[in-house]
């Protein structure tokens, strides 16, 4: 039984895992760009959640409503950030904006850290309401609801790129900027767009996560960010199931890991995955085989 409950809770932070992973996919499959700064937007919805918690208690609304005003910050953030930072390096070369990016990331953890503080903050209990009985299982309400959000969104998702007007733009960009700006696709709407939906996506994530671990600090996106960028690799970076399936795989690994192996070892055998796909599918699971010419 106890064997179970791991699983369990390995499935629910893979799927926080696998919800900010979608954002990650699908800025590279995109934009072509791997965001550094996602982790670090997932912070900024958390400390926006608190932030407006006040004003919604005042009013008589649940803690999660917080994650809907962190999904819309996050979701213009995004579309800042890549306005400012990342679309005039849009020509450039792949280093310009890796490196971009990453100077993005320290430069928001630093202003956090400077205008609010380094401690760290706790977070209110997100959803009220008692365990659900399956059988001999309880299981606990914030996993129910954050697996089941995941896999609807990453439904949605698939069928907003597959059979929406901007879902086609997006996916006409992604193959070629120049061929998609050609035939009348707003390329720079259909990226800002990529960025909108990844952030609101990892506000989201890091609602579902503040409901497993309710602290804040300015670091927090940080491993978070990786341990996602990681679940888009192993699924196969630009497929947007695969992202989910690869936050799943994670976050078993990394449960199971933890009950029975250490604790301490934990992030080892996530970054072991990661060594392990690259070396035998470099693609990914789910991934494309790209030739690049250089």
């Amino acid at each position: 039984m106890n064997f179970i409950y791991q699983l369990l809770n390995g499935i629910q932070i893979g799927s926080i895992y696998g919800l900010i992973a979608l954002g990650y996919t699908m800025v590279y499959g995109i934009a072509k760009l791997i965001n550094f700064a996602h982790g670090d937007i997932l912070m900024i919805g958390a400390y926006t959640a608190l932030s407006v918690l006040p004003l919604l208690n005042a009013r008589g609304l649940p803690v999660w409503a917080s994650g809907l005003v962190a999904m819309v910050v996050c979701g213009l953030a995004g579309v800042l950030i890549e306005k400012i930072a990342y679309r005039p390096l849009r020509n450039s070369p792949r280093i310009a904006n890796l490196i971009t990016a990453i100077g993005v990331s320290l430069l928001i953890e630093n202003l956090v850290a400077k205008f609010i503080g380094t401690g760290a903050k706790p977070f209110p209990r997100v959803f009220e309401g008692e365990a659900v009985q399956v059988g001999d299982l309880k299981l606990s309400l914030p996993m129910l609801i954050t697996v089941i959000v995941t896999l609807i969104l990453t439904l949605l998702l698939q069928l907003f790129l597959r059979g929406s007007k901007w879902g086609t733009a997006m996916l006409a960009t992604s193959e070629d900027y120049g061929a998609a700006s050609m035939i009348g696709i707003n390329v720079d709407h259909a990226i800002s767009l990529t960025f909108a939906i990844g952030s609101a996506l990892a506000a989201l994530g890091a609602i579902f996560y503040l409901a497993v671990f309710p602290q804040i600090n300015p670091t927090m996106g940080m491993m978070l960010g990786i341990k996602a960028f990681i679940a888009a690799v192993v699924g196969g970076i630009g497929n947007v199931p695969g992202a989910v399936v690869g936050g799943l795989i994670l976050g078993i690994i990394e449960a199971l890991s933890k009950a029975y192996v250490s604790t301490a070892l934990s992030d080892a055998f996530v970054f072991a995955v990661l060594i392990i796909v690259l070396l035998v599918k470099p693609s990914g699971l789910f991934g494309k085989e790209m030739r690049e010419k250089v």
